[in-house]
Order: C-alpha cells, then sequence, then structure tokens
C-alpha cells in the first residue's frame, strides 16, 4: 500500500518555469590535528569579509580573555563554536561556513583532524565539490594525509588543493614546499587522483590565503582564494538523466469537495540529478512502467519544469503503484539489483564481519541486507589492499551484499548520488557505514 499524505492545495492552472536553484561550490577541509584548519578558515572568512562587525567583536574578546597576543584575534574561534571543541582544543564536528566574493559563492565544511573521527571527514567530503588538505610544514606529508586524500579519492571529489601551513615556521621554506609536492605527487600516483596543486601559505599571518605574500618571492603561483575562483564549477547535475526518489505520496484530504482536490495524487520528492519538464517520459525504477508527466508542483503553485535541487511534487498521467522509496528516473534507468560489491568507510567501533545483518539506506529506501563477504581493506601507510577478515573503525574495506529487496542502484564512478548508501545498524538505529556500490578495486 502506497504512504500517503493529505493536500488541500490544489494546482494552479498557468505553470511558469521554476527558478533553479544557485550553484555553490562547496568547500571541505580536512588534515591532522592542529594542522590549523579553523585558523585557515577564519582567516578566510576574515579576509574576505565575510564576518559580522559584532561577531569579530566577541571572538576579539574571547581571544583576549585566553591571554592572545597576536596582532588580531584568535581566528580559529569564528569555526569552533562547540563548547566541547573550546575545552578540548579539538574541532570534533564538522561545522558549516558561509561566505562570497564578487565571484563565487562557497559554504565551507570544517571538519575534524584526529584520526578517530575520520568518520565526519567523509561527513564533509561527501557533498565537497573541493578538499583542502591541509599539512603542517614542519611535520610534511603524514599517515593522516594519505588517509584524508584517500578519502578524497574514494569518495570521487572533483578537486583536491594541499595548502601547506604554517610555512613561516620552518628554516628552508622553498625546500619544504619542494619536498611536500614531491611526497604528495607519489600519494596520487598510488590513487586515482591528480597530483594536486601545493600552496604556501600561513593561516595564522594571512600568508598567500587570500592576499600574495612578501614572505614567499620564490612561489610564483595563486593564493589559495584565487585557486579556488579559478577552479571550474562541478559538473552542473541539470544537464544529468532525471532522478528523483519518491519522499512520500500525496492524496487528496477526506471529504475534499472540489474536483481539483478529489482527482489529485502527487509523488513527492527531491530531485537528485537532471530535470523535468510536464510531457516527459519517464519510468519507475523498481517495476520498469513507464509512464508521462502530467505536472510538476513546486510552493503551492505549478510549473513547466524543475531542476535538480529542487523539491517537487510530480503528477502523473497513469495511476501506477508508486510508493515511498521507489524511484523516478529518465535515460539509462538503472536496472534494480539485490547483489553489489562496495566500498564501506567503516564508521562503528565495533567490527564488521562476514555474516552481519544490517540496513541499507539508499535514497528513501531503507531494506534490510546481508554482508556476504569482507574482501580487504586499504592500508593507509602502502596505499595497497591487504586481506582482511573483518572491518575495523576507519576501515576502507571491499564488501560483497545481499539485499532483501532489490534496489536501483548506479555505480559510484557514475553517480556520487545514485551510488552512495549507508548502512545502519537494524537494533540501534546508528550509522555505522557510509557506502559506495561499485567502488573499484583501486580506490
Amino acid at each position: 500500500m502506497s504512504t500517503t499524505t493529505t493536500s488541500t492545495v490544489a494546482p494552479a492552472t498557468a505553470p511558469t518555469t521554476a527558478i533553479p536553484t544557485p550553484t555553490l561550490l562547496r568547500l571541505a577541509t580536512a588534515g591532522s590535528v592542529d594542522d590549523g584548519k579553523s585558523t585557515l578558515i577564519g582567516r578566510l572568512l576574515h579576509d574576505t569579509k565575510s564576518v559580522l562587525a559584532d561577531q569579530l567583536a566577541a571572538v576579539e574578546d574571547a581571544s583576549r580573555r585566553r591571554g592572545w597576543t597576536g596582532e588580531l584575534a584568535d581566528l580559529a574561534l569564528l569555526t569552533d563554536g562547540l563548547r566541547a571543541e573550546r575545552e578540548q582544543g579539538i574541532t570534533i564536528d564538522v561545522a558549516y561556513r558561509y561566505f562570497a566574493t564578487a565571484d563565487r559563492s562557497y559554504v565551507l565544511a570544517d571538519t575534524p583532524g584526529h584520526v578517530q573521527y575520520t568518520r565526519n571527514t567523509v561527513t564533509g567530503a561527501s557533498t565537497a565539490d573541493v578538499v583542502v588538505v591541509l599539512v603542517d610544514a614542519r611535520n610534511g606529508v603524514v599517515e593522516q594525509t594519505r588517509r584524508h586524500l584517500a578519502v578524497a579519492a574514494l569518495l570521487r571529489v572533483p578537486h583536491v588543493v594541499v595548502a601547506l601551513n604554517k610555512i613561516d615556521l620552518v628554516e628552508d621554506p622553498q625546500q619544504v614546499h619542494e619536498q611536500v609536492a614531491s611526497q604528495l605527487a607519489d600519494v596520487a600516483g598510488a590513487l586515482p587522483l591528480d597530483v594536486p596543486p601545493v600552496v604556501p601559505l600561513s593561516a595564522l599571518r594571512g600568508d598567500n590565503v587570500v592576499h600574495a605574500s612578501e614572505s614567499t618571492p620564490w612561489y610564483t603561483g595563486p593564493t589559495l582564494l584565487a585557486l579556488l575562483e579559478s577552479l571550474p564549477a562541478a559538473r552542473d547535475l541539470r544537464h544529468d538523466a532525471f532522478r528523483m526518489p519518491v519522499q512520500l505520496v500525496i492524496r487528496p484530504q477526506h471529504g475534499a469537495q472540489d474536483a481539483a482536490h478529489v482527482d489529485y495524487r502527487g509523488y513527492a520528492g527531491l530531485i537528485t540529478a537532471g530535470a523535468v519538464e510536464v510531457g516527459d517520459r519517464m519510468v519507475v525504477a523498481g517495476s520498469g512502467r513507464a509512464t508521462t508527466v502530467a505536472g510538476i508542483d513546486l510552493d503551492r503553485s505549478s510549473v513547466q519544469r524543475a531542476e535538480a535541487g529542487l523539491s517537487v511534487t510530480v503528477r502523473l498521467s497513469e495511476e501506477l503503484d508508486v510508493s515511498r522509496g521507489d524511484l523516478l528516473a529518465a535515460g539509462d534507468v538503472p536496472t534494480p539489483r539485490r547483489t553489489f560489491s562496495a566500498v564501506l568507510c567503516w564508521l562503528s567501533e565495533g567490527p564488521l564481519r562476514p555474516g552481519a545483518r544490517v540496513l541499507v539506506k539508499h535514497g528513501t529506501s531503507t531494506v534490510q541486507a546481508r554482508v556476504t563477504s569482507v574482501r580487504d581493506r586499504l592500508d593507509i601507510s602502502t596505499l595497497e589492499h591487504v586481506p582482511a577478515e573483518q572491518g575495523e573503525l576507519n576501515d576502507l574495506v571491499r564488501v560483497d551484499l545481499e539485499l532483501a529487496q532489490a534496489l536501483p542502484l548506479e555505480s559510484y564512478s557514475d553517480s556520487r548520488e545514485g551510488g552512495a548508501f549507508i548502512v545502519i545498524d537494524p537494533q540501534e538505529a546508528t550509522t555505522l557505514a557510509a557506502g559506495m556500490v561499485d567502488a573499484p578495486g583501486r580506490h
């Protein structure tokens, strides 16, 4: 039986064109503890004049109370908003901030650096267009650097940039820059990852973050912000094949009097890819039944067209058996599968073992599943796959899964939206893993 809700809103009679959602560059930071991620973000916010006067005054006051003696306030406090973060001295959650320049708008995620919070890094990077990996110039490339680059490669983040921070604290910054660039080239060669550009900077002093520094005359490349401004925009999902997981079915309220309410049946959800117009042909992926779009409703109005990023209600010309969890799709429609291979970023304290009973949430569907095998895990030190009988916290493991109900899965290499899923503990309802369908053997 279809999941239903009620509605008393009749579709408008004069369709209009939906205004597409604005395109943002989604930016995430990653790095080891004390590499200066929060300070870098604070510097970006400050130097792009994205901090309100009262916010800056509050941070300046907090800095003085802590004994801060720098020229400016402790800019890390602009992002370390949680009390626990301030008490422990580390960032323990994903903090989102927003800023804009004359040329681009940004959504920025500050992710934690400690190895035990790799799951938070996965969260921040999973939707990012760019990941900025910080490297402390005094330490060079460390294991956590390789881990974050592997996660970025696994998640198919379109762009990766390395910020070589604290360049003012080393004796020969040019030599350190060259050494780190060489190390990163070796790491990238072991991953499906382009060699990332390396920007030498000092987040504390502001060197090469927004403004070019006179302290690095040997560096002729762009500042970090200039590099971000120059990166091509991420793939425009509006040009992909249409996909909309059905969130709920909207039916008329009992006792509705007018014909528009009595006959209304719509399927609501977020368009995750592509665009849809009235009159388009589409398929209910689970059943394979084809139909035509009779109408599109958005915010109490009817529209002629809607694009990725919009939550809409689609009306179909035929009465089909469509319910929550079904996928409305066009183009190369994915065939539902009950068995598949995947790479999991294991996020639980408890181990992952073959035979484990879990829930798989894909789109708006949640189905029972079983882990039939654990193949291997990625050794972060060597970036090679090694045999594994189980997965541990923060492991990147290849597994095989069997579903109780077939799902229209797509390969993650083809679609970050259609190929991503999460694994849930069926008893405690906690998230156990982030998964990528059919991820290749070499991350």
